[in-house]
């Protein structure tokens, strides 16, 4: 029983950073929202399309409509993650074999929409650098009030670094102490050469605060206690709720400050040969377990 309650607090808390997320995008530019946004990492295994997913619900939940794209052709996952098979995808829209409307899927989330993209499609940095593929953004814009892009790592794939050119805006997803510096800079950089508008950076995989941070105390002496111990506390005096708001996995830093400084991208380069054999690797097996 204990063991549903934590998980219930955990999607609980992955749901309200999503939510901060999505407030901290809307309130960078008030003016001129951000409507469409990409989603990528520097390296593979950093919760990118768990991110996309959550962010495209948090969307959906706030009342405005959201469509989440399946831009990355190496390695599906969005399709698994929302449990929607699509009949087709992107690609048969592009060559003009299926109407947009007939590949756009909905969910089970109200508000959220969903485009896949077919399985082993050949040069998929050539497709979306096409005027096509282009288009069909400006079209999906105009369609919905948000759209999100799953692409793949930008360190290992100049992938997203082409669609960032297309979008309002990128979010680089990050996992603390996992994500070497050099392999962060790396990528910003790369982001920044096709001058993308970086918006900045959501850390996953971050320790959850549970519900009892919102009941926490601190005695006189700065002590901080649990509600149930605050009544065994020593110090006598009344104690006061702590009001400092809860930590946010989707809380975003500015990209530039987290990586201004850094040394080392030369590092980095070095790996991403290795980062696309293994992301290919782990797309073969995955079709092969689908299979």
């Amino acid at each position: 029983m204990a063991k549903k309650k934590k998980q219930s607090s955990n999607a609980l808390e992955v749901q309200n950073a999503a939510k901060t997320l999505f407030a901290n995008i809307r309130f960078m530019s008030p003016d001129d929202p951000i409507k469409s946004i990409v989603v990528t990492s520097s390296v593979p295994n950093e919760g990118k399309s768990t991110c996309s997913v959550e962010l495209a619900r948090a969307i959906a939940t706030s009342g405005k409509t959201a469509l989440l794209v399946e831009a990355d052709m190496r390695r599906r996952t969005l399709a698994g993650m929302l449990n929607v098979r699509p009949a087709a995808g992107a690609y048969s829209v592009l060559t003009d074999a299926t109407p947009l409307g007939a590949a756009i899927a909905t969910t089970t989330t109200p508000n959220l929409y969903f485009l896949d993209i077919e399985p082993n499609i050949p040069n998929p940095a050539d497709i979306l650098s096409s005027k096509r593929y282009r288009k069909l953004v400006g079209l999906l814009e105009d369609t919905y009030d948000y759209v999100v892009f799953d692409t793949p790592p930008v360190g290992t794939f100049v992938d997203a670094a082409i669609l960032s050119t297309m979008v309002d805006g990128t979010v680089m997803v990050v996992k603390p102490n996992s994500t070497k510096r050099a392999e962060l800079v790396d990528a910003y950089g790369q982001l920044k050469k096709a001058d993308a508008n970086v918006l900045g950076i959501c850390a996953t995989f971050c320790e959850g605060t549970g519900s009892e941070y919102y009941y926490a105390y601190y005695t006189s002496s700065g002590e901080r206690v649990k509600a149930g111990e605050a009544a065994s506390a020593s110090s006598g005096h009344a104690a006061l709720p702590d009001s400092r708001p809860a930590r946010s996995a989707g809380h975003g830093s500015a990209a530039g400050r987290s990586a201004s400084g850094a040394r080392g991208s030369g590092r980095a380069a070095s790996s991403q040969a290795a980062n696309r054999a293994g992301y290919a690797g782990q797309a073969d097996a995955a079709g092969r377990a689908r299979r």
